[in-house]
């Protein structure tokens, strides 16, 4: 009973914080609203995109809406380019150019009625979309799934640790080898495949998400050696807080990013 209870605190904690993680960060759809006609209609805009074909943005609005999207490379000095967007009966929606591999478009929109009222959506704080290379799903899908089980059982372990548990010790040598094989493995090579570069985070660069999996490594590592001869709880709870609080920063914050001046992917 005790063990149950233990792995339903566990799925919870990891569930919420994954949740959390997944819709705070800088590639989730940016929800916004806008009022038409006295109408207020709700839009979720593209902030990632595969660069193997043009973003499409869809508005869900009244065909006598019609509608430009303007966009520009980001940080770039140059002129809005206007897109005129088509209405299909459903959607009103028009195409963002692709771009390379972690190149950045900023971009709004403006709504017109047929009576010639013009709405501007995001226009004083454009939105920003990041495009992004193809990963295999033989190698996305795996490293989804591995951290976030590298995840769990690094709760577990922390939460049995906490109860003075002598399994902890085992859960944190599994909640090790999964992180090393999903964050030092399989994560470099979704980073290849996306943006070009294995490894951006230290000593190479500050890409955040590199370098956060790189402290949870290294609070885990210390954590596992410390308990292979004698149990230090403490040494496990103290990794598997870190690797909760790290797991809560929104996912890609300080991403990689193309400086198309110079053609090199930085850290945003």
């Amino acid at each position: 009973m005790r063990k149950f209870l233990y792995w339903t605190i566990t799925v919870i904690i990891t569930i919420t914080a994954a949740i959390y993680q997944r819709t705070t960060g800088p590639t989730y759809p940016y929800k916004t609203t806008t009022t038409i006609d006295g109408t207020e209609y709700s839009f979720a805009l593209k902030r990632s995109q595969t660069n193997t074909h043009p973003c499409m943005i869809k508005l869900e609005v009244p065909e006598e809406v019609a509608g430009e999207i303007f966009y520009r490379r980001l940080k770039m000095n140059e002129e809005w380019t206007a897109v005129e967007m088509k209405h299909d009966g459903v959607h009103l929606a028009g195409e963002l150019p692709s771009q390379p591999a972690a190149g950045k478009l900023e971009y709004y929109i403006v709504l017109k009625t047929s009576s010639g009222v013009e709405t501007a959506v995001m226009k004083e704080k454009p939105v920003v979309i990041r495009f992004k290379g193809n990963v295999p799903a033989v190698i996305m899908i795996p490293h989804i799934l591995i951290m976030f089980f590298a995840m769990l059982l690094s709760n577990l372990a922390g939460l049995t640790a906490a109860f003075g548990r002598s399994e902890q010790r085992s859960y944190g040598r599994w909640a090790l080898w999964l992180l090393l094989a999903g964050g030092m493995v399989l994560g470099p090579l979704v980073q290849k495949y996306a943006f070009g570069e294995l490894w951006t985070g230290v000593p190479l660069g500050w890409d955040l998400t590199d370098n956060k999996t790189l402290i949870a490594v290294v609070a885990w590592v210390i954590a596992v050696v410390m308990n292979s001869k004698k149990e230090r709880p403490g040494y496990t709870i103290a990794a598997a807080v870190i690797l909760l609080l790290i797991y809560s920063i929104p996912h890609s914050l300080f991403g990689s990013e193309l400086d198309f001046a110079t053609g090199t992917v930085t850290q945003g």
